[in-house]
């Protein structure tokens, strides 16, 4: 049936049968011919968005200003007029097939339209502008949204294949082409290495887009993501003060380094990270589970927690007596006499792990009094002590009252 509709001959045959039986329909008695709308009557009527075809040298020439429809009101015998309607076979078109370049008026034309009918096109004419079509390979750039990555990954040079693209388009805007793009667009957060095909957008350097034709209109993009990581050693703050009696003898973790994430800048600044052990309350052996504490700006770090062991030594006290008090630093041109303590033993209080002090005597601890800057008479001076590392004392004597005189010839 399709066919036969566009047979101008089907449609002639169906008019002139439809015609003559509206006039075997209508009364002959006297009523007015005028109050008939027979076939044969002229009629009007406008058609909206009829496409326009361009005619022209497409493999050399690039037109624009052409629009892609216009409008067209067709006057003649309604058959005629409903005939083109119908099967629209009439072509509206611009020939521009010896077009010079530059920006022209040319006139829209009709054809294969019925000589029955006039046609009136809106608009009838209007400037295009011809121009000589040009193909130019252009580098693409990636482009992303930095916030897409996740946090704690960075994202490398982005890859583009292929990196070229030819655009073909007439010379003014091959001209003004500042950019040539492949977007990517991601929803979800990226942490690990993606490849999309993107479309190629050309815009100017107002980032408008251009008219122009892109080979090929879409690339593949491939995102490198890496997580930003650093191995950093844990270190171990005492915090408070151990209770009287306890000496805190070892802190040791389970483990020595953690793995810290976060952005690049903060990683290359961060040298360790730190548990804290509050010893203040700690008075025998204990094994805790403590977090793993970061600075600001680090956004994960494994593992989040680590044990610590304490091995502590109980306090205890023991005196030691009968340490002697030696003589340094005095000039051979004098000689010095201890006055007090007379016997010139010293007593000292030991503090320190049970285990130390039961070993200790008097031979592990070293006495004196440093006469080096003094002269004859009789001074008061400060009585040193040295002794081992791992206990405290405290001297029953802090200073020795000497009497300084010329060492006899």
């Amino acid at each position: 049936m399709d066919k036969w509709m566009d047979n101008p001959w089907f449609i002639k045959i169906l008019a002139l049968l439809l015609a003559v039986l509206l006039y075997s329909t209508v009364p002959h008695t006297g009523t007015k011919l005028t109050d008939v709308n027979v076939p044969g009557e002229n009629t009007t009527e406008t058609l909206t968005d009829i496409p326009v075809k361009v005619y022209y040298d497409t493999k050399n020439l690039v037109v624009s200003g052409i629009p892609n429809t216009i409008d067209i009101t067709l006057k003649g015998p309604m058959t005629h007029v409903q005939s083109a309607k119908a099967s629209q076979n009439f072509e509206v078109y611009v020939d521009l097939t010896n077009a010079r370049i530059g920006k022209q008026k040319v006139k829209l034309k009709v054809r294969n339209l019925s000589d029955k009918l006039t046609a009136t096109l809106n608009p009838a004419s209007v400037t295009v502008t011809v121009q000589e079509k040009i193909t130019k390979e252009f580098k693409v750039e990636a482009e992303f949204n930095s916030n897409q990555i996740e946090e704690g990954y960075s994202a490398g040079p982005p890859v583009v294949e292929p990196n070229k693209v030819k655009i073909t388009g007439a010379k003014s805007a091959i001209d003004r082409i500042s950019y040539v793009k492949a977007t990517i667009e991601e929803k979800n957060k990226l942490k690990e290495s993606v490849t999309k095909e993107a479309r190629i957008q050309v815009l100017d350097k107002e980032l408008n887009k251009l008219n122009v034709v892109v080979e090929p209109e879409t690339v593949k993009v491939t995102i490198p993501i890496k997580s930003n990581t650093k191995t950093v050693p844990i270190n171990t703050v005492k915090k408070g003060t151990a209770p009287e009696g306890v000496t805190i003898q070892s802190i040791e973790l389970d483990t020595n380094e953690a793995i810290i994430m976060g952005q690049a800048e903060v990683l290359k600044t961060t040298e360790n990270v730190r548990v804290e052990v509050d010893i203040s309350k700690i008075t025998e052996n204990t094994t805790l589970t403590l977090p793993i504490i970061v600075s600001n700006g680090i956004t994960k770090v494994t593992p989040q927690t680590v044990k610590v062991t304490v091995v502590v030594n109980k306090q205890d006290e023991k005196t030691i007596s009968g340490i002697p008090l030696k003589i340094q630093g005095l000039s051979d041109n004098y000689q010095a006499e201890i006055n007090d303590p007379a016997n010139q033993l010293i007593n000292l209080l030991i503090n320190g792990p049970s285990g130390a002090l039961n070993t200790l005597k008097p031979d592990d601890f070293s006495a004196y009094i440093d006469l080096s800057s003094l002269t004859e008479g009789n001074h008061e001076v400060n009585i040193h002590v040295e002794g081992p590392l791992n206990v405290k004392w405290k001297p029953d004597k802090s200073k020795a009252k000497i009497t300084i005189s010329k060492a006899n010839a």
